[in-house]
């Protein structure tokens, strides 16, 4: 006899779409259904870290790249915003947040007066790097629910398909 799965949510909702409407083609909600699932799921569960830590996931992605950036552990706004893919309007208010909680400082830059540059400061760097190290120790909880196999091959699918999509050019698609 045939052991089945029952149907996830993802499933439940193409089912009801194949009856509703068997003239379109719903294949492609099992992946992208899924995956919007996931993101969803694996962002309630990051944020759990940063909260630990009084960070929204904005202002943790601020401070690691501070942190990245390595000694001096500062940036210009325009860079952080383009190392955190948020606006310069979004980053003022995390900078202002940080700054308020004694996290980062901001300065005027040495090369042009008009610029600023915000750094981390002795607080902020311990704070990221605990954070950080937490973070991670969950990433690899949240992997961990695949096998290595899985989480490689994954990896290799998930870069191909977003170089994909940030390329401009079309694509003809493979096979």
């Amino acid at each position: 006899m045939e052991h089945r799965q029952p149907l996830d949510r993802v499933a439940r909702i193409q089912a009801d779409w194949r009856r509703e409407r068997p003239d379109v083609d719903i294949s492609p909600q099992g992946v992208i259904g899924r995956l919007h699932r996931l993101a969803g799921q694996l962002t309630e569960e990051l944020c759990r870290v940063y909260s630990r830590y009084g960070l929204s996931e904005g202002e943790f992605d601020v401070l690691c790249a501070l942190r990245r950036a390595g000694e001096p552990y500062e940036r210009a706004p325009g860079e952080l915003a383009a190392h955190t893919m948020v606006t310069t309007g979004a980053m003022t208010k995390r900078i202002d947040r940080l700054e308020r909680a004694g996290l980062v400082t901001r300065r005027r830059s040495d090369d042009d007066q008009r610029g600023r540059i915000v750094a981390l400061t002795g607080p902020g760097r311990e704070l990221i790097d605990q954070a950080f190290t937490d973070h991670m120790r969950n990433e690899r909880n949240l992997l961990n629910l695949l096998t290595p196999a899985e989480s490689e091959t994954l990896e290799a699918l998930l870069t191909t398909w977003l170089s994909r999509l940030d390329d401009p050019r079309p694509h003809t698609p493979p096979g």
